[in-house]
Order: C-alpha cells, then structure tokens, then sequence
C-alpha cells in the first residue's frame, strides 16, 4: 500500500498540503474553511450576539455535511454542562465519525473558548484578564497559560479562543473585565506571556479582537470604532504584534466592529496587508462568531450571502466560526458563478490545512483521545488559581493602617458580594456563561465566598454578615439592617460590587455596558449609610471594570480593590484583609474620581490632562500602576542619571529598592517615559518598562531597565514609525503619578524609521546582592 504524499510525515507541511488541496473538490475545500456548532441555543438566550437568529434553521443536514470534511468544531465542552470525561469520549467519537464520513479522514480542529480558564463545566475557574493586568507578574500568567492548555489538550481541543488583547480605551464597556489593562505595553507583556502558555502544551491561541474593538463610540459593544490612524498603530496594535513576535501565536480573530466606515472582517489593510504582508503572519483568521454574517445584516456592506462570503474570504477571514452559513453552499455556487476567484478559497484552505498538518491531524497515524476520566480542577491548578489571585488584590488605600484586621474584632460584613459564590467570576467562566441557562445543575467547582472565607480566616473573630441590597435592583429595605449590624461591630466589611453576565444580564461583561461609573444599584447609597454610622468602613470592591469613588475619598477605613479573582478569590482577598497576604497587585486600569469626568485612560496628551481651559479635572483618584502593601520600601543608589545616545542606540538606568519594613513584600518598578517636545502630540506619560520584586523583610534587589532608543518610537505625521532626536525622561515610579527617579537622555542623529524589526520590550536585569 503506497501513502500519498499528504500524508508522509517526512515532507515539508507545505508539500503535502499541495498535494492534498490538488485532489480535492470545491466543496471539499469550502469544508475547511467552516465550523459547525451542534447544540446552540436558538431561544434568544445564547452566549453570542445574534445568536438565535443566526443558528436558526440549518440549511445542510450534518450527517450530509461532514461527507465533504468539516474545518472546526465549535464548543463542544462550552455549550451545555457535560462530565468531563464523557465529554472526551463524546468529542473523540465525533472526530472518528468525521475522519470516516469524508474521502480523506481528516478530522476537525476543535476550539473552546479560555478566556479565564476552559470554559467547560467543572473546570479551573482562573482569575480575569485585568486581574492578571493587576498582577503585573507575567511568568505566573505563563503559567496559567500552559495548564490552561493542558487541560485543553487532555480532552481533545486544539483551539483555545484567548487571550483579548484589546486596550480599554474607556471603563465604561462592558468587556473592561475581559481585558488586561489600559496601557498596551502591559496588554502586550502580559497577554504574550499567556500565548507562550498555551502554545507551549500544544493549543493554538487565538488573539482577539482584531482590531479596535475596545475603541467602541460611546462605550457601546459593536460600536463603530472611532480611533484615529495614530491611536490605532501606537495604542490598538502594539499587543498584537508583540503576541504574534515574541508568543507565536497561530491564529487571529477579526472583531466585530468596524473603523472608518470598513469592518475589520472586510479589511485586506488589515488582514492582509498589514497582518501577513508586513508582520510576515502565517496562521489562520477566523471569524468572530456570526462576524461574517454580520457583514450582510448588522453593517450592510453585502446585499447576498454570495457577497458577503466574497468580501470576507478576499479580506483575509479564513474560518466561518461558530457555524457554516456563508463559507458553504452560497461561497460554493458563488465560485461556479464567477463572483468568487477559487484561488481565495485555495488561499484559506491551503492556511487551515497547514494548521492542521502542523497539529497532526494530517497524519495517517492520527487517532482521537479517549482519556477514561479528566480532572479540571485538580490541586495543582487551584494553587495556581490562588497564588494569581493573591498577586492581582489591589490595595487601594489604608490611610490609618485598619487593615490587617485584629485577629478577634467584631467584623459586620454588609453587602450583596459577600455571600455569592459568582461574586468571584467573570462572564466567560463556565458558571457565569453557560450555567444560567441550566438552572437545575450545580456550580461544579468549589468557590468559597469572601464572607466563608473570611470566617475560616479569622476564627476568633465575631463576623456578621447581611446582604443590605441586591446587585442592580433599586431595593433599599436592607439598609436598616444592615446599618444595625455595623453599629454593633469594630469594623464593617462593605462588600459590593458586579454580577458578570451577557447582554444586559449583568452589571459586567459582554453587552454589558453602562453610562457612567457609578456603582451599580443602589450599592452607593448603601456604602453612604454604612459610612454614616461612624463605624471605620473597609470597602471591598469585587468588580469588573473600576468604578468611580471620589465621593468617599478621605471617608473609608481602607479600600481593596479585587477584579473577579476566580475560585480562589474568596480565600485571596480574605488573606488580604487578615494580613496573612501581603497586597502587591497595582492597577491595571486607572480609578476614576467622578462618575462621568474620567479620562478615557492615563494615555493623555497635553490637553487630555486638567488645566485652565475647562472646570472638569479628569484627574483620576488613584493611578494606573498604583498599589499600597502592608510593608515600606526604600529606592536607592540610582545610576543613569544623564545618558546621550544615537537614535538607534540604548542606555541603563538602575535602582536598588530595600524592603525597609518587618514582614515580606513585593514592590512593582514601573519604568515610564515622557516626551517633552515631539513632532506630534504625545501621551504625557506610558508605561516601556516593570519587574516585581518578591523581598523579605530587611532584602534589597537591584533593577535595571536597559532602555533602547526603538521603545521611544510613535507613528509621525506621515504615517510612518520613527524615532526622533531630542530629550527624553525615564520616570522610575511606583506608579504612573509616583515619581521616584528620573533619567534624562537625549538621542541624537537623524529621524530614523523602524518597521517590524524593532524592539518591542525593554530588558529588565535583577541582582541580590
């Protein structure tokens, strides 16, 4: 028996997809660019936009369908609880019925969604991506990646669909939680951080969304994008170059919004120029869900299927995901038709067949997992979960040292976040997303609540507790009670903050978007009884995005600040409040002072910042990048002082930092520079730079930034990406309004333009002495 070339493990991946695209059909290729979804809802309460119409009324049996080979498989874990271990045996004879159905058993790649963790019931429950932003700690979200991924790979997935590397342009949209921060360096770090994870254990990760969707107008999910050229090369892109260069990741996903008047699946500036032809990307784009679709329905840009088909596959989108609808018949006869070149459809079928081949499911030898029975929660990736957790708990302020709490007080704790379980998660956790759909079926996982863990953490403790309102609703017949409580108590726990859910069914999360940053329901009022008793006040805030809390500035106890910490939460922030955590999560995203008078985001120009010519200050109450600790910190011996380099040249600057107190801590170095004079309007200051420094009581480390000329570049007047001559400072800092050093350089020599060959981090070396 003689093997085609396709399937000879020793050819070149490109050569055996040749060969295998040159023996199949037009339908056999269209197959590869599809997935199909078995199982969504159509009842209006699905888990992406349009779902119920767009899943509606299958046009092609599925038994039919697979005959000519199927792309992708959508959320076969991720639809509806199952075990498992079922699950994998389920998703493996799937993949075997298949592999028979079509003329060269070849199975489909099969993709869930991790944004926070598998999206699968029973399985690790991770804190958000704007709490790994909080963390600053991008080898632990390394991690996290990598045993994301493992759990993936042990049930038969291949796809994971994460990390968001968008950059949250303005608190108020509702997928703020799903984000890493406000500032695309840290985006950037520590998303490819969480690429370097997943692809390490063998899943494909899938940026998204590409590109501007957090640049939404008004906040409002889908909006048209308002970003300018400059905003959208220097803040948009920045994370998913770095992802792509420095993470390898294999797959991209087009957003669903569009920029100027073009959506993003119609762009080929974006999806072929820029991403392949001048970033070199060989990988697959797929569609966000129903994103083609939307194309014909939600942008108008298409009057047919056949149309809407033609302007995605020519823009660049390769994979129709969740479900065929436009890649299928309508592409097929649009081709025999002569509205679409088949050498678009060779194009995205040569692409997916690469992937494939790369993760061998070409070969002749491929079988389908079939574990007996999966853990996803086993030990290991709860101490993960935890140790993330722990790391990402801000610590806003503490202005009379209230926190730690005495072993023995009497502890009121008051508020509708306390005794909830999914206080804890996101909208994309698996009990969040999918659960309420399945009322009747338990959580799966173990997610102790703050006010469990509070009780476990302070065992000689009075602790109390009463809701006092709800979430949302605008019910304040708790309030007596609960002012009652804290009268009786030394200290009153106010625990508030958001309920993740989907298109309006939330305070947090996709669709999910609010007009201003007042906290949600009537938990302000609430927070102002509480406050008004005279009983010192710790705020715990467990949320998804900041809110604004300049009303009660001056007149809190301490403020913690906790972006949905996942399963370990509750056990996280409890460690905080006793003292047996020691805080050092900074802010990912900045803190407003009023509701509706908050920059978009720390990265202002000039006339971005307060001044004479308005009476509004959008001055924000605590800063990207801040963060308080339990212990104090001495910055010493810095070096680098004055430097002179050529625009292509680099410099050092360094600073011993001593952990000046009685108990272990971590302090997070920020290294941020400010252009003082450019040939277009800059942001005052951003972030090029960090390390966390773990030290014990009495420990010093020293830190040095090795800062080079190209991390100074921005998109010029014309468009191109330079590096100017002139003075430049380094701000050492605790954060982006805590100066501690500052290191004055100038470049000199000519503007110098810069492509993709240009250093995207700075190099950041730690000594113990």
């Amino acid at each position: 028996m003689t093997t085609a070339p396709w399937r000879d493990p020793a050819l070149p991946a490109a050569a055996r997809v040749d060969d295998l695209l040159s023996r199949m059909t037009l339908e056999e290729k269209t197959a590869q660019l599809y997935g199909v979804w078995v199982g969504a809802a159509t009842d209006g309460e699905g888990v992406a936009p349009h779902q119920h119409d767009m899943t509606a009324d299958p046009a092609e049996d599925y038994d039919e369908l697979i005959t000519r080979g199927l792309g992708q498989l959508t959320r076969s874990f991720g639809t509806a609880p199952v075990e498992p271990g079922l699950g994998a045996r389920a998703l493996a004879r799937a993949q075997r019925q298949i592999a028979a159905a079509g003329r060269f058993g070849i199975p489909a790649v099969a993709h869930e969604e991790c944004l926070a963790g598998f999206t699968a019931w029973r399985a690790t429950a991770y804190p958000v991506p704007l709490a790994w932003g909080a963390a600053f700690d991008p080898p632990l979200v390394e991690e996290v990646g990598r045993a994301i991924g493992r759990d993936l790979r042990a049930v038969g997935v291949h796809q994971g669909l994460a990390p968001v590397l968008d950059v949250v342009r303005d608190p108020r949209w509702g997928r703020v939680e799903e984000t890493i921060g406000e500032d695309p360096y840290l985006v950037g770090t520590v998303g490819t951080a969480y690429v370097r994870g997943l692809e390490a254990a063998g899943v494909v990760a899938t940026l998204k969304h590409f590109a501007g969707y957090a640049s939404s107008a008004g906040a409002r999910n889908l909006a048209p994008v308002r970003a300018g050229t400059r905003e959208f090369a220097d803040v948009t892109l920045p994370p998913f170059e770095m992802a792509l260069r420095e993470g390898g990741a294999r797959s991209v996903m087009a957003a669903y919004t569009e920029r100027d008047g073009v959506p993003a699946s119609a762009d080929p500036e974006l999806l072929t120029r820029l991403l392949r032809e001048e970033w070199g990307f060989t990988g697959t784009v797929v569609a966000d869900y129903f994103g083609i679709g939307f194309l014909q329905t939600l942008h108008r840009v298409a009057g047919t299927p056949a149309q809407t088909a033609g302007l995605a596959l020519a823009a660049g989108v390769d994979v129709e995901l969740p479900t065929v609808k436009y890649y299928g018949a309508s592409l097929v006869a649009a081709v025999r038709a002569g509205e679409v070149a088949e050498e678009l459809v060779d194009r995205s079928a040569r692409r997916v067949l690469l992937q494939k081949c790369e993760l061998g499911l070409l070969d002749e030898d491929w079988r389908p997992e079939t574990p007996e029975s999966v853990d996803l929660d086993p030990t290991a990736n709860r101490v993960l979960a935890r140790r993330l957790a722990e790391e990402s708990v801000v610590l806003l302020d503490n202005p009379d040292a209230l926190l730690p709490l005495a072993p023995d007080t009497r502890v009121a704790v008051v508020g509708p976040r306390a005794a909830d379980a999914l206080a804890m998660l996101g909208c994309y956790s698996f009990p969040s997303h999918v659960l309420p759909h399945h009322p009747e079926v338990e959580t799966g996982i173990e997610i102790p609540t703050l006010l469990e863990s509070l009780r476990a953490e302070l065992p000689d403790a009075k602790v109390t507790f009463t809701q006092g309102c709800g979430v949302s609703d605008p019910d304040p017949s708790g309030f007596t009670e609960a002012i009652a409580r804290a009268a009786e108590a030394d200290v009153c726990v106010a625990v508030l903050g958001d309920r993740a859910g989907l298109f309006g069914r939330g305070t947090s999360g996709e669709g999910c978007d609010v007009a201003d940053l007042r906290l949600p329901g009537v938990q302000g009022e609430l927070l102002d009884a509480l406050v008004a008793t005279g009983v010192p006040v710790v705020l715990v805030l467990l949320t998804g995005r900041p809110y604004a809390l300049g009303r009660w500035h001056g007149r809190l106890g301490a403020v913690v600040q906790a972006f949905f910490p996942g399963e370990e939460g509750g056990p996280a922030v409890a460690g905080v409040l006793s003292g047996r955590v020691n805080p050092s999560g900074r802010l990912p995203v900045s803190v407003p002072r009023l509701p509706g008078g908050q920059p978009w985001t720390y990265l202002q120009p000039p006339l971005g910042l307060a001044g004479e010519v308005s009476s509004l200050d959008p001055t924000p109450l605590y800063a990207f990048g801040h963060g308080r600790t339990y212990t104090e910190f001495a910055w010493e011996d810095f070096t680098g002082a004055e430097a002179e380099i050529p625009t292509d040249g680099s410099c050092e600057a360094a600073v011993t930092v001593r952990n000046t107190g009685d108990r272990a801590g971590t302090e997070v170095v920020q290294l941020y520079l400010h252009d003082p004079v450019a040939s277009v309007t800059r942001p005052d200051v951003r972030l090029i730079g960090y390390r966390r420094l773990e030290l014990a009581a009495g420990e010093s480390a020293r830190v040095a930034f090795r800062f080079h000329a190209d991390l100074s570049a921005f998109t010029g007047g014309d468009g191109r990406r330079i590096v100017e001559p002139g003075a430049l400072e380094l701000r050492l800092a605790a954060s982006s309004a805590d100066v501690r050093e500052v290191a004055r350089v100038r470049l000199t020599g000519p503007v110098r333009e810069v492509g993709v060959e240009r250093r995207l981090h700075c190099d950041v070396e730690v000594v113990h002495p």
